[in-house]
């Protein structure tokens, strides 16, 4: 059993903090969270003293990709360096947004779900993991994987990370039974063009019919498997949303239709921003992906300022991994520049991100029957959120009652 004796807890089920409190857990549930002149702690407990750090929960980054490493075309087609080698690096990547503070992460497409069951055997160290395995799209769309010059990839598929193109109702089934096959916990599509879209393919552009939507939204969820929709703006998000969806990724352009709010909060989806990504499109990105990211902007602060207003639940989700590895808390620095106070950006990090991926009754808060996910930091992140990036001022972190980075002597 352990004690954990904070100075300042934020626990997630509030905005505020509580002093002076003392977490008791068993193995790796949390049994008791009281007032610290409340609780008895056993004799036999391993305590732990918090009293220097402020402590949350374990961070929930609901839409990253892990297994990518660049928007260049011989990376994306995996013919720069040995399979082997690629997922030593996917190892490292994993380890390296662990020790930052992020216990559990949603991945939007790429990586396989043998590195989940890796993690879930402790064969490698990493977060829990939800994958989505690919992204499921109409010929055209952005599961096609295309070069520049219209070209598809010449080398064979992997079974573990099937292709997602799909045409018509019954194929977009058949798809998502093939996704869920290959490990898919989560079913992703993508219903309009994006930012780092071929051009041609605008962010509003609507390149898949609803009666393909409402196939692969029927079918996973008959299969039990939520379903995580990419979509910017337009006809293609209004029709995802009256489909069903459970989340919509990006929705840069929510704010266009009234609409399109009140779908959201009648069908309890889900608002996963993803501004990251949008930040490094417009500095980093093609010519065109800079143009949209660009013009995306200011919509884009509109639809989450509309959101909130509307009560819409909003996660945090970075988007960012074609661009960068370990530094998931950008997107809730991002969320606080947009409009957030730091103490809801961590909620839309924590409990409410919980609550979108279906594990609300296992984490997202530090209380009684969760998992004991939690996060010593040694600055104040409700006074600068800013403190999370990269890690650097999370001094221990703890996964499911277990310290699996512990810093405190270069923090103290």
């Amino acid at each position: 059993m352990k004690a954990v004796i904070c100075g300042e807890l934020f626990d997630g089920t509030a905005l505020t903090l509580k002093s002076d409190w003392t977490v008791l857990i068993d193995k790796e549930e949390i049994i008791s969270s009281h007032p610290t002149s409340d609780c008895e702690i056993p004799l036999d407990a391993e305590v732990i003293d918090a009293r220097a750090f402020t402590v949350i929960p374990g961070l929930i980054d609901c839409h990253d990709h892990i297994a990518s490493f660049g928007y260049e075309i011989a990376g994306r087609w995996g013919i720069t360096e040995q399979q082997t080698h690629r997922h030593m690096r996917i190892a490292s990547t994993l380890h390296q947004t662990l020790q930052t503070g992020y216990t559990t992460i949603r991945d939007a497409g790429g990586l396989p779900a043998g590195f989940r069951d890796a993690i879930d055997e402790k064969l490698i160290p990493g977060p829990r993991l939800l994958v989505s395995v690919g992204i499921i799209s109409p010929t055209g769309g952005i599961a096609g994987h295309l070069s520049p010059s219209g070209h598809k990839t010449p080398f064979s598929d992997d079974p573990a990370l099937p292709d997602g193109v799909a045409n018509g109702p019954i194929e977009m089934r058949k798809k998502v039974r093939e996704m869920i096959g290959a490990g898919a916990d989560v079913i992703k599509f993508a219903a309009t063009g994006g930012a780092s879209s071929r051009m041609g393919l605008e962010p509003r552009d609507m390149l898949i019919t609803k009666d393909e939507i409402e196939a692969i939204v029927d079918e996973a969820h008959k299969l039990g498997k939520k379903v995580m929709c990419h979509a910017l703006g337009g006809p293609g998000l209004t029709a995802s949303l009256e489909a069903g969806v459970d989340s919509i990724e990006h929705g840069t352009f929510l704010h266009e239709d009234p609409r399109n709010l009140q779908l959201m909060i009648q069908h309890n989806i889900f608002f996963t921003p993803t501004f990251a990504v949008y930040k490094y499109h417009s500095e980093k990105g093609t010519p065109h992906g800079k143009r949209r990211a660009s013009e995306l902007k200011t919509d884009h602060t509109k639809s989450l300022l509309a959101a909130m207003d509307q009560g819409v639940k909003i996660v945090a989700g970075t988007d960012a991994g074609g661009w960068v590895h370990g530094n998931n808390a950008e997107e809730l620095v991002c969320l606080v520049e947009a409009g957030m106070s730091p103490s809801q950006a961590i909620l839309a990090g924590t409990q409410t991100a919980a609550e979108c991926i279906g594990l609300q009754e296992e984490l997202g808060t530090i209380e009684k029957g969760k998992k004991a996910d939690l996060l010593f930091v040694s600055q104040n992140p409700l006074e600068d959120i800013s403190c999370l990036q990269f890690g650097e001022t999370v001094s221990l972190v703890m996964k499911g009652g277990e310290v699996v980075s512990d810093k405190r002597h270069e923090s103290l």
